[in-house]
């Protein structure tokens, strides 16, 4: 990965992300450019147009200027050709948005030059909203490189210099620095325009601006980056002089980010976006952590200090020891409740400062093959590594389903953080690795309600507590909405589909089922009108949305004021859920009537049907694969994919337990990290990646694989502590005694409403 590029003007500003987007940065790969310490958004014609309604904007200047023009006007209207005189004014207008942006031919900074931007400084004259200016290797060519022609340019640009920062008080003014040129492609005519000329020229140009105001910091711009680009890109030049099409296209795209960032505030454009202010609710939080911790010191403290006194002591007189006072049981409830607000308050802070806060630098992904496949190889090595034998010899017994979500997790983090959603055959195969952690929760929640037969609310409230309770404060602390973190919504519906599933009347479990074989058809039934349900809902977008449109469930499914997001997320995996349930009801038939062999050691089935089956699975599994690699259009993937995803995940359960040693044995590191697979799966949000997962948290800037480490390693050890601070306070937000929990109801229901009120009171202060 390349070094930092450092223009000269930067080494002297401040922590500005805008002075950073416009002059440094770095190439990733070829044409990807990264600006220092923030994230550049690829702007659409239409944001672009949303951005510049109604607005006016000029480049003035030479050739190179014409080229930053034509690239411009390319990202309003993309069919535009470069057509008109090379040496005059060539206007453009989009009557449908009202932008006009026009180029005006003054290869020399001069009189004229000076004389047309004065113009607008006086009386009552319109002003660009945007002004691009620069010129200079015409003064060069004319002059023949002149000493005289540098001292005549410099007299010039300081006439021009205050206009300039007249016109920066209402308008965005930059002045573009002179690319470098390829001395060997420059033709005879040329020849006099050296790097060493421009360099005169650029350095004479950005001290006379940065001295142009005198009592404060200069409000023209210096587009100092382009150079910087030019200097990677100039060889590729068609004539020595002018900058190769992509060079050009990216100087247009960091203009645009530069402007519209702080417009449009795209998500994935940190450059120019101020600090969020913050929120009614998350000010409220941060009073409600601050009060925890402080509370959680105080009790702290007493409790010290009662142990102190009631020191175990020897008696003087009777030489016996006296035992301590023992603390209550509820304030030890209330301490614990503290401490684990304590933690989760200062964790908080650090996923504020994060993704919230312009503390922490943030860069764009860029994919390339070795970025996602050396990761896995390093890692599928640790897992092979740390084997370890099973307690029990099950299908999917629970040590082999959390080394199934381990392994699985960790591949989807380094999908995500190396940016492979843009390679095809790689999204489609993480495609199925989502469906299969939907499969455990239909095979999962099945097994135990068929099996256990509990459908009382304890069981309910616990799942439901241990799936939402981070997304909720993080929706409280970040400021986002609850579908943002779509799979926990996604496993939290299905869920209670399931639950309604088989608790609706009749309730059908195994133990009922086992006394008369009717009751097993009567499940199939259900499972039957479940499937019916589902293929309706996915065929009728209407109807799905009219569901979950209805308050309070569109406050929580809505994502940008509709439920479409949702709708696409619940479509694309819709019918692995019941494939699960199915799975598990054959299974517990199968294993129920002794069918198979689950002995430490043994085959599944026998010899002979083990391997046939064997042959089968390990053929379904590569054939997937091989259609999942050659798959030529997203979409049209995305729509098979619902139907075909549980070939792969029936093959892999097979070819993982049909054999006896391999069912017998389980990787004990990637079990670990199934174990907190859901923390993992949405800290990675703001934590490791960064801009709400479009970026990556750069912690340690100039050093990308020790930064890596350094931030996996925090964000793996705050997943651990969540996960751990989320069962100690289920144990307590969800107690087992109906009575005590109907009143942890009754208070969760009243803070729910307190957060609809004041994110009302909020909703309508934005407005």
């Amino acid at each position: 990965m390349r070094d930092w590029i450092l223009s000269p003007d930067f080494l002297c500003s401040g922590g500005d992300t805008c002075e950073y987007l416009l002059s440094s940065g770095r190439f990733l790969g070829e044409k990807v450019w990264q600006p220092h310490s923030c994230m550049m958004h690829k702007y659409k014609n239409s944001e672009a147009k949303n951005c510049l309604i109604d607005k006016h904007v000029v480049f003035i200047g030479d050739s190179r200027i014409r080229q930053l023009f034509y690239s411009f006007i390319k990202l309003i209207n993309p069919q535009v050709k470069e057509e008109g005189i090379k040496h005059g004014n060539i206007p453009f207008e989009d009557k449908s948005a009202s932008i006009k942006v026009d180029f005006l031919w003054y290869p020399e900074v001069n009189g004229s030059m000076r004389q047309r931007i004065k113009s607008w400084t006086e009386g009552s004259v319109a002003k660009p909203h945007i002004i691009v200016v620069g010129a200079a290797t015409w003064s060069i060519k004319i002059h023949n490189g002149s000493n005289e022609a540098l001292a005549q340019y410099k007299i010039n640009i300081t006439s021009i210099a205050p206009l300039l920062e007249k016109l920066a008080i209402s308008s965005d003014v930059y002045w573009v620095l002179q690319d470098p040129v390829y001395e060997d492609m420059l033709s005879e005519s040329r020849k006099m325009i050296t790097n060493e000329k421009i360099d005169a020229y650029n350095e004479a140009a950005v001290r006379i601006l940065n001295s142009s105001s005198r009592n404060s910091k200069a409000r023209v711009k210096v587009f100092s980056v382009s150079k910087l680009i030019a200097q990677e890109t100039i060889m590729k030049s068609v004539d020595g002089l002018h900058l190769p099409e992509s060079s050009r296209d990216t100087n247009a795209m960091i203009l645009m980010n530069v402007y519209c960032n702080k417009i449009v505030k795209p998500i994935d454009g940190s450059c120019c976006q101020p600090q969020p202010p913050l929120t009614l609710i998350q000010k409220i939080a941060f009073c409600f952590f601050t009060l925890s911790i402080i509370g959680y010191l105080i009790i702290s403290l007493i409790h010290r200090n009662n142990y102190r006194k009631n020191k175990s002591c020897t008696d003087l007189e009777s030489g016996e020891e006296k035992k301590p006072v023992i603390s209550t049981p509820n304030v030890s409830t209330l301490e614990m409740l503290l401490h684990c607000f304590c933690k989760l308050g200062l964790i908080m802070t650090y996923f504020y400062l994060c993704d919230r806060a312009n503390l922490f630098m943030k860069e764009n992904k860029f994919y390339t093959h070795s970025s996602f496949f050396i990761p896995i190889i390093y890692i599928l090595v640790l897992g092979v590594f740390y084997t370890e034998n099973t307690k029990e010899t099950k299908v999917l017994n629970r040590e082999q389903t959390d080394e199934w979500k381990g392994w699985m997790q960790l591949v989807i983090l380094i999908y995500h953080i190396s940016g492979a959603s843009t390679f095809l055959p790689v999204y489609m195969h993480i495609r199925v690795l989502v469906a299969a952690y939907l499969f455990q929760t239909g095979y999962g929640h099945f097994s135990y309600f068929w099996i256990k037969g509990d459908f009382g609310v304890y069981r309910v409230c616990q799942v439901l507590f241990r799936l939402n309770f981070l997304v909720v404060v993080l929706c409280i602390v970040m400021d986002r909405p609850y579908q943002f973190y779509y799979f926990v919504p996604l496993v939290t519906v299905w869920f209670m589909i399931i639950y309604a599933t088989l608790a609706v009347w009749p309730q059908i479990v195994q133990k009922k089922a086992n006394g008369n074989c009717l009751w097993h058809f009567g499940l199939l039934l259900k499972l039957i009108c479940l499937l019916t349900c589902i293929y309706f809902l996915s065929y009728s977008q209407g109807a799905f949305e009219k569901i979950f449109s209805f308050w309070p469930l569109s406050k929580c499914f809505e994502l940008n004021g509709n439920v479409y997001e949702w709708w696409f997320r619940w479509k694309l995996d819709r019918y692995v859920v019941f494939h699960g349930m199915l799975f598990a009801f054959i299974y517990l038939a199968l294993q129920k009537h002794q069918m198979i062999s689950e002995g430490k050691g043994d085959p599944l089935f026998s010899n002979r049907v083990s391997n046939v089956l064997l042959f089968i699975s390990i053929v379904s599994f590569l054939t997937y694969s091989i259609w999942a690699s050659s798959c030529k259009n997203k979409t049209e993937c995305n729509e098979l994919h619902p139907s075909v995803s549980v070939v792969q995940i029936l093959a892999f359960i097979l070819i993982r337990n049909i054999p006896g040693y391999v069912r017998s044995v389980y990787s004990s590191f990637f079990a670990w990290f199934g174990k907190i697979s859901l923390e993992l799966f949405i800290c990675q949000y703001h934590i490791w990646l960064a801009a709400d997962t479009k970026g990556i948290l750069v912690l340690i800037p100039g050093y990308p694989m020790f930064n890596v480490l350094v931030s996996t390693f925090i964000f793996v050890c705050v997943a651990h502590e969540i996960s751990q601070i989320t069962n100690d306070l289920a144990q307590i937000v969800v107690p087992k005694d109906n009575s005590t929990l109907l009143k942890r109801l009754l208070c969760i229901a009243g803070f729910f409403s307190g957060l609809h009120f004041f994110s009302a009171m909020q909703d309508q202060s934005r407005h």
